[in-house]
């Protein structure tokens, strides 16, 4: 019984899983921009910056949720690597690891999987 249910739980996960990837949401990435600088302690000039990538994020995001499903992780994968490096290159190193987190959180939390 305990293993019939493990069974049917996994499967549920999965197929919510599933229905989140094909979902045009699951790939909308827009934030509240003020409490993310907050929560990063973004001084102005890395407020701008930091908007200006995460609207081009987002962007690229909007597109790989457009994109074939044979295509679309491809983009995701791409639309992440790039916004990694250029929050790199703005934020400082604790900054940034508090990003990667968040960043993390967010695409963990709407089955969206990164491919290294």
């Amino acid at each position: 019984m305990t293993l019939a249910m493990l069974s049917m739980t996994m499967t549920f996960a999965e197929n919510e899983e599933a229905k989140n990837v094909n979902s045009v949401e699951a790939y909308d990435m827009s934030v509240n921009m003020r409490k993310l600088s907050v929560a990063l302690d973004l001084n102005a000039d890395q407020m701008e910056a930091v908007e200006s990538i995460h609207n081009t994020f987002n962007a690229e995001m909007q597109l790989a949720a457009q994109a074939e499903a044979a295509d679309r992780q491809e983009r995701v994968n791409k639309a992440v690597e790039r916004d990694i490096k250029w929050m790199h290159y703005v934020l400082n190193e604790k900054q940034y690891r508090t990003y990667l987190m968040l960043l993390n959180t967010t695409l963990n939390n709407r089955g969206l999987k990164v491919n290294k």
